[in-house]
């Protein structure tokens, strides 16, 4: 049974006659919110408390805590709207609350900050009944700061007083395109400007990017993929997906509690992820050992070596980082012809058949599932990261076999880190006497993979080849980039 719907009768709490648009989350607060037990409020309230303090992050963090609750599934459902919800709306909400408590955000101490957000997001986002919003994100920042209670009282009160389009009006009025933009949809300027050249550079349209915003700020399904050779994906619970062939979504906070994930025969996997996995593998290419060259924290590796295993065909994969490689064995528990390692990706030996080098990048395709790292990353992280990804590109390249293939992939659409990376470092092969590789139509494999029409992939042509982008706006999938590149004999 859902939340008390509020007074008179009204659907979502709000009085007949009361001016205020819909709620734009239609979720109701679970049953245990009545009970005043306010176990899922305070949970978002210290994840997002961490996240702000301790540079937590939110895709980690929330599902152990939920794992240890044993939450009923609508209980973790929305005890995840709360969270998430408050993340990708906070340049909005701390917008609001400014104003609302006429104080700086930085002047306001992190706690009581937190359960602001918290509220404002069930307030102006959530069909929360306006009474329980406040209470209860009240109740919770009591427990912790007391004294604050009641500061965190009058400014949701006050931000209680007018509905999500009024204070959008207010806290963008006069405000330049990008400014408002930014503050809308909840992105620092230099995103905006970045994905506004993003989309530029991939050849789409500029009127594309406030869909693009605003799909960063639509919850993303949790999404499955069904290891090849280990098992179908009829065999899960939930929705086959639109373009990956192995994939499925589920209606779950805890896709542990699927046996075949808990067991891993099934990877927690974004469509686009698994689709730079299968696209690779789909690629001829002459017989020999794979490698992943970036593999933490392994989804991309246990797709590849699943495929791989059908032929009888090893994966090497290889990581900086020893947590990230012990994440890659759990990754890949069900599948025998993988070898993980600590090895940093620019000292890959070979000749390997297939390499995938995934290289760390900003993460500006997966906003809409890490939604704090946009407040975290700057563009000096952009120029910091292109030195590593280059080099990494170049030594998947070097420890490719002749007739071999390489996928370069990012989850960003960042023109720098995607298509001036891979035009770099054929340049400096090719002035170098080493122009030895063949661009793809990365485009067209995915068409025959997904069913889908190629142009919907395309981004920029080179010669007979091309890259492809995928966009959370066009292809509800994080925004991968993917280049295809062939090794000569």
């Amino acid at each position: 049974m859902a939340e008390s719907s509020g007074t008179n009768g009204a659907p979502d709490g709000r009085r007949r006659g009361d001016r205020r648009a819909p709620r734009r989350d239609e979720r109701r607060a679970p049953r245990d919110e009545r009970s005043g037990k306010n176990l899922p409020r305070r949970i978002a309230w210290e994840v997002l408390l961490d996240v702000a303090t301790k540079d937590a992050y939110a895709n980690l963090l929330l599902p152990a805590k939920l794992a240890r609750t044993h939450m009923a599934a609508q209980d973790a459902a929305f005890t995840t709207e709360l969270t998430y919800g408050a993340l990708r709306r906070q340049k909005f909400y701390d917008a609001v609350i400014e104003i609302a408590s006429s104080r700086s955000i930085d002047a306001i101490d992190p706690e009581p900050l937190a359960a602001m957000r918290l509220g404002a997001h069930q307030l102006l986002s959530m069909r929360v009944p306006d009474h329980a919003a406040l209470s209860e994100t009240v109740a919770v920042v009591k427990r912790s700061a007391q004294k604050t209670a009641g500061f965190v009282n009058a400014v949701l009160r006050r931000i209680s007083e007018a509905t999500d389009d009024e204070w959008l009006a207010r806290v963008t009025a006069d405000s330049a395109d990008t400014t408002r933009l930014a503050i809308a949809h909840s992105h620092p300027e230099w995103i905006v400007r970045a994905l506004t050249q993003a989309l530029k550079g991939h050849e789409r349209e500029a009127g594309e990017l406030e869909a693009l915003l605003a799909a960063d700020n639509v919850p993303a399904k949790v999404g499955v993929s069904a290891l090849p050779g280990l098992i179908d994906r009829s065999e899960l619970p939930g929705e086959a997906t639109e373009l990956s062939p192995i994939g499925v979504t589920l209606d779950t906070a805890v896709p542990r509690d699927v046996p075949a994930v808990a067991d891993g025969r099934a990877r927690v996997q974004d469509e686009g992820s698994a689709l730079v996995a299968l696209a690779l593998a789909a690629v001829d290419a002459p017989a020999g050992i794979w490698a992943d060259l970036c593999a933490g924290p392994g989804g991309k590796a246990a797709v590849l070596a699943s495929v791989a295993a059908g032929d009888g065909t090893r994966l090497e994969a290889f990581d900086s980082s020893e947590h990230r490689v012990e994440l890659v064995r759990d990754s890949t528990q069900a599948l025998e012809n993988v070898t993980a390692e600590v090895r940093d990706g620019r000292q890959a030996r070979g000749p390997y058949a297939k390499v995938l080098v995934d290289v760390p990048c900003s993460g500006l395709g997966a906003l809409r599932r890490r939604p704090e790292a946009r407040y975290r990353r700057q563009p000096s992280d952009i120029t910091a990261l292109s030195g590593l990804q280059s080099e990494l590109l170049d030594s998947a390249l070097d420890a490719c076999a002749p007739g071999g293939v390489v996928a370069y992939s990012t989850c960003s659409p960042h023109f720098a880190e995607t298509v001036l990376i891979v035009d770099d470092v054929l340049r400096r092969r090719a002035k170098s006497g080493r122009d030895d590789v063949e661009i793809l139509d990365a485009p067209a494999v995915l068409a025959e993979i997904t069913g889908a029409e190629a142009e919907s992939f395309a981004s920029v042509t080179r010669g007979q080849g091309r890259f492809a982008q995928l966009w959370p706006h066009v292809h509800n999938t994080d925004g991968m980039f993917l280049a295809l590149l062939r090794k000569a004999k």
